[in-house]
């Protein structure tokens, strides 16, 4: 740890420790519509971490990473619902039962020759196919998703994730650089050397005595546990679960997109992809806040579902509004945000 912060030069440990700084004291200048949408981007920066890993460093294609959140989410959420057990034990059976998953699908790929678009096909079929699982349960809700009871008394109870954005920006805050210092020092290690000697050249590796299987296999394992945590955290500060959300692969291009954007196989390309996917949403927010209505009425946004019906509300619960406000009106109008629809949330002061 001590090699790896040395290794960066003075003036970025500086731009780092500032960085820092500046984000642990930020809420105390945000409003909770900008605070939740920094828990969005310290989400999307620790799962992209995640996808990375696999993909960046391993070189191993998946576009159903959302299988794993998913898993993860509903495995701690049904441990809640169901039997009472908070979510830092119940984050550790969504590890095991994503991890299995993600050993069966490393295993049928890696060790049957299933590369590239092929293998991606193999991680959307799965996640697929556990949707249509899903849906079909009872015990978890099926199509009509399984909801997490909110009650602003036990809001205090940080241990079981009972809180507001602010609990979930420190947490997801702290993910996300836990992710990041994960990331650079296997990437510095003989097991990051041996991904990157395969992601360029597979025969090659093989000649050298790096156990492409194994290495492989140990990817997929990290990332799917990675993902698990996440989708964790993301279930109970949603407090709603949907099969159709949770699997579906447009959660997992969500997932991808910070590190395409900010640079695969890098530690800060993750991050850097993160604070720009969120620029929509931020002018989303913006441009809507506070808005008139045609007969003079104020309203204010309190979150907004980009692109289709599927996608949750950009992530105020709707509990929140109902804290800040007594008991406003509800209403869900059509909008056009950058020529596509969307919904937004908003209650008429």
């Amino acid at each position: 740890m001590k090699d790896m912060w040395s290794s960066i030069p003075r003036r970025g440990r500086i731009v780092l420790l500032v960085l820092a700084a500046l984000l642990l004291v930020a809420p105390t200048v945000l409003d909770r519509y900008l605070i939740s949408i920094f828990v969005l981007i310290f989400y999307f920066a620790y799962v992209g971490q995640a996808w990375n890993l696999m993909m960046g460093f391993a070189g191993q294609l998946s576009l159903g990473h959302a299988l794993y959140a998913g898993l993860g989410g509903y495995v701690a959420a049904l441990l809640w619902f169901y039997f009472g057990i908070g979510p830092w034990l119940g984050v550790f059976a969504g590890i095991a039962v994503a991890s299995m998953f993600g050993a069966v699908i490393g295993w049928l790929g890696f060790r049957f020759g299933i590369e590239g678009v092929y293998f991606a096909l193999l991680t959307i079929a799965f996640a697929e196919f556990t949707r249509i699982a899903f849906d079909n349960m009872a015990f978890t809700g099926g199509a009509g998703g399984l909801f997490l009871l909110y009650d602003a008394q036990r809001n205090h109870e940080w241990w079981n994730l009972r809180g507001g954005p602010l609990l979930f920006y420190y947490l997801c805050l702290a993910l996300a650089t836990a992710a990041s210092i994960l990331t650079a020092w296997l990437a510095r290690s003989r097991l990051g050397f041996q991904w990157l000697a395969v992601r360029e050249d597979q025969e090659a590796a093989l000649s050298l005595g790096v156990n492409a299987f194994r290495v492989k296999m140990i990817a997929v394992l990290i990332s799917s546990s990675m993902t698990a945590v996440g989708g964790v955290v993301l279930a109970f500060y949603y407090n709603n679960l949907f099969p159709a959300q949770a699997f579906d692969i447009g959660r997992s291009i969500e997932m991808i997109l910070a590190p395409i954007i900010g640079g695969l196989g890098t530690i800060f390309g993750p991050i850097v992809g993160a604070f720009i996917g969120a620029v929509p949403y931020v002018v989303a927010v913006i441009e809507l806040d506070d808005c008139k209505e045609a007969d003079g009425s104020v309203t204010r946004v309190a979150g907004v579902m980009m692109e289709d019906e599927s996608q949750v509300a950009i992530n105020l619960p709707v509990s929140v509004v109902y804290e800040e406000t007594g008991d406003p009106k509800i209403v869900m109008p059509r909008w056009k945000i950058n020529g596509a629809a969307a919904d937004v949330w908003r209650f008429t002061e």
